[in-house]
């Protein structure tokens, strides 16, 4: 009874994680077109009646901004403007940083060296895990993920002969683990045929 309680409760909240962000995206996304709505109604006026006008007109000019900002953090003064209001506001919300670096790394960044995907060495079997941070005498701190929540689990010390990283994305392990283990053959075959 308690294993499963514990099952359902970590599943849960891995869900909610999933969740949360996407369900504040979409309602900020909402509420952006429901506030542009009320400036366009004279554009919408020139439009045929059974055209959508007000709604797809709004949604455009919500995408435009979002658009023109991601351009501005892009460059050398914006980039600095983001991380400057990072650094006071947002990294103070609990999780964010968590959140911001795990979505960058599903959307391909590759500058970021978080949650490096590895095969380690746990109680006689290989596990898939991810290097959270490597000490200076060669071990590493691995968060070993619950299926299929990848945002829960145990994280363990290891000794570097112990930790085999994968040439993969953060993707396709999240991805991996998420299907209970289904394409575990190709990282283990991934694993044996990297050079040592």
């Amino acid at each position: 009874m308690k294993r499963t309680f514990k099952f359902l409760f970590s599943s849960t909240i891995g869900g909610l994680l999933v969740i949360a962000p996407l369900y504040l995206l979409l309602l900020l996304l909402a509420h952006g077109i429901m506030a542009v709505a009320e400036f366009v109604k004279p554009i919408v006026s020139l439009l045929p009646g059974w055209f959508p006008g007000e709604t797809l007109i709004a949604l455009l000019l919500v995408l435009l901004v979002c658009l023109c900002i991601g351009i501005v953090v892009r460059t050398t003064l914006g980039s600095a403007f983001q991380t400057w209001i990072e650094k006071r506001f947002l990294e103070r919300i609990p999780g964010y940083s968590l959140l911001r670096n795990l979505t960058r790394q599903v959307a391909g960044d590759k500058t970021l060296d978080v949650w490096r995907p590895a095969m380690v060495e746990l109680e006689g079997a290989l596990v898939l895990g991810f290097i959270i941070e490597e000490f200076e005498d060669g071990r590493y701190t691995i968060f070993v993920p619950e299926i299929p929540t990848p945002l829960t689990g145990a994280v363990f010390v290891m000794e570097n002969a112990r930790v085999h990283p994968l040439d993969i994305s953060f993707a396709a392990a999240i991805k991996t683990i998420s299907r209970w283990g289904e394409g575990t053959k190709d990282l283990i075959a991934a694993m044996n045929t990297r050079p040592v």
